[in-house]
């Protein structure tokens, strides 16, 4: 596998296992940026990929209003954030997200808020609705680091 790459999913369910097999390989230091439009998929990524990666069951909400939410994963710190309400790269900053992504498993939704602050290292997945089906998403997977294509060999 080579970046980028296309995947289609035709449900949730596809979503929610593409996500859950993804979580098993994950480390801290990993960093997934989840981008696309509202609706489009990437917090119920999210939510499956934290669930399937705690030891104990827990209600993920979004965290389009507390900005992060925080998780005890069997592999580390998962580390959740949703940058959508943010209006400044400082507030990135204060909350603690740029010593997280050396120390944390990150999944962060709206990425471009990132800025100049976006890792090198991270794995881009980018979300598209399918007009003429509902249910349908279409992810473009992208990365620079060569750990990504190791990791997305072993979940394909």
């Amino acid at each position: 596998m080579n970046s980028p790459a296309s995947i289609t999913l035709t449900s949730p369910e596809e979503t929610a296992d593409l996500a859950s097999r993804l979580s098993a390989h994950l480390a801290p230091g990993d960093i997934i940026l989840l981008d696309g439009p509202i609706g489009s998929g990437k917090t119920h990524f999210a939510r499956n990929l934290i669930q399937s990666a705690l030891p104990v069951p827990e209600d993920v909400p979004s965290p389009t209003f507390t900005l992060v939410q925080v998780y005890d994963g069997k592999a580390g710190e998962i580390w959740h954030s949703d940058l959508y309400r943010l209006t400044s790269v400082d507030e990135i900053e204060e909350m603690g997200l740029t010593e997280a992504f050396d120390t944390a498993i990150c999944l962060v939704e709206w990425p471009d808020k990132l800025g100049a602050l976006q890792p090198a290292s991270a794995l881009l997945v980018q979300f598209h609705a399918d007009p003429a089906a509902e249910e349908t998403r279409h992810l473009t997977l992208t990365w620079s680091d060569p750990k990504w294509t190791d990791k997305l060999k072993r979940i394909a």
